[in-house]
């Protein structure tokens, strides 16, 4: 362990085969001139949802500051003063451009890149690269690791998912380059596992089996450099710390039961979310599913192992039946729902649900905090999808929420209206700009959005 008595921003609690990072801690700041504890990075993360919305009980009736939200967007009341509600903003690289059928490909294609996707379900695929990996690229370095890309769904990257656009366009929002999609990762375990820089994968495979065999916690081989860290730190910082590991015992703890009790469906931390049979056999429980990444998602940032994240909450097109909220047809035929008021009702119901799992994550985010400020106001989170209208498949006016305070320099609680057709990809260059990665462009941005800061 560090042997300074100030604690370095990059300190390890070690131990066999585990490598833990830390949260952000006064001693840290402290151990950097001129730093402060409400000096915490700014974090950016994309919240993805597919198969568009139902406008109606989505966009609030005036613009300016947020008064009764609409239906939808209930969950978020105690919140109002952490997110805007963007409308206007469109991906003209979603548009069929005389490419035809395949919008749905499209839309989670351009989604972070702005670009419009080749169509073809063979290895030429082609788009751009998103802004996520973009901040990656540039920033990336600091953090263990570059970013961190969740989904609720495995997904397939080959073969023909819609109208003849490959699999890879539609299960993941994140590309490396323009021909580089970013698998996405849906089991927690996994995640929970990569969490953790090891220096010796072999020495890592047989903590992780001591560790599962006697039913330990991954804290358990870093408590003895824990209890000397503790001895340097203020009782704030103790504070902090003991609920930064109170955290991970519980979600090892969620995930352990979890896998247990889906044993008998036949699910594994390997295979952990399955393409959802009518009978649901081989799939774990989703909602548990979502929290569990969003608490992961959650701890990176807490840790600093990553400032830049994506998730997924279902692949485009997504066929899912939300039989948790009594919802037994499929997520995408609603959305062809033809303006039949029984479908609409029940694609309100799902969209509701999916704010509800962004109300968990945001409120997680607001509890955890970072010297005067806390870690939601630290962060920059896009929140939405690439349809507007699922039936219409328009990719302009998408439902989009900006939340977080980007550091405090966001200015939230508000309706903010554009120009019909003003590129999304100008709020991606914006939130760039933010992130410290000034003069960007990304795929069809014209410039950086007004009325944010």
């Amino acid at each position: 362990m560090n042997t300074d008595p100030l604690v370095s921003r990059r300190m390890l609690l070690r131990g066999m085969g585990t490598a833990m990072a830390l949260p952000f801690l006064e001693a840290m700041a402290s151990a950097q001139t001129g730093k402060k504890a409400s000096d915490a990075p700014v974090r950016m993360a994309f919240l993805f949802v597919p198969n568009g919305i139902n406008m109606k009980h989505w966009t609030p009736d005036t613009e300016g500051a947020l008064g009764e939200l609409p239906s939808t967007l209930e969950p978020l009341a105690g919140l109002k003063d952490h997110f805007n509600v963007l409308t206007g903003l469109s991906q003209y690289g979603a548009e069929a451009q005389k490419d035809g059928a395949g919008d749905h490909a499209r839309s989670a294609a351009a989604w972070l890149t702005g670009c419009h996707p080749r169509k073809t379900d063979g290895a030429n695929i082609q788009a751009g690269i998103s802004a996520d990996q973009l901040a990656a690229l540039k920033r990336g370095h600091q953090t263990l690791f570059p970013s961190l890309e969740l989904g609720c769904e495995r997904g397939s990257m080959a073969g023909n998912c819609d109208s003849g656009y490959s699999c890879a366009y539609s299960h993941t929002i994140s590309w490396r380059s323009d021909t580089t999609p970013v698998a996405k990762e849906d089991s927690p375990r996994l995640v929970f596992e990569r969490l953790f820089k090891v220096d010796n994968l072999s020495e890592s495979a047989a903590a992780r089996a001591k560790r599962q065999r006697y039913n330990q916690s991954v804290l358990d081989f870093i408590k003895d450099d824990a209890t000397r860290l503790q001895k340097k730190l203020g009782a704030h910082d103790k504070q902090k710390l003991d609920e930064y590991f109170t955290g991970i015992r519980e979600i090892e703890r969620r995930i352990a039961f979890l896998e247990k009790a889906s044993k008998a469906t036949g699910a594994t931390a390997e295979n952990f979310q399955q393409r959802f049979p009518a009978n649901n056999k081989g799939a774990l429980d989703y909602p548990e599913q979502i929290q569990l990444l969003g608490d992961m998602m959650v701890l990176a940032f807490q840790a600093d192992i990553t400032r830049i994240s994506t998730f997924m909450l279902a692949d485009e097109g997504s066929g899912r039946a939300y039989r948790n909220i009594g919802i037994n047809e499929g997520h995408h035929d609603l959305s062809h729902h033809g303006r039949d008021a029984a479908k609409l009702e029940k694609l309100r119901k799902i969209n509701h649900y999916h704010v509800e799992q962004l109300a968990y994550i945001l409120n997680k985010m607001q509890s955890i905090k970072e010297g005067d400020k806390t870690l939601l106001d630290n962060t920059m989170l896009v929140y939405g999808g690439g349809i507007s209208d699922g039936d219409r498949h328009n990719h302009n006016d998408l439902p989009l929420l900006l939340c977080g305070g980007g550091g405090g320099t966001i200015k939230s609680g508000r309706h903010v209206r554009y120009a019909d057709k003003t590129p999304m990809s100008n709020l991606l260059i914006t939130m760039l700009d933010r992130f410290g990665i000034p003069g960007e462009t990304l795929g069809d941005s014209t410039g950086k959005l007004s009325q944010l800061f």
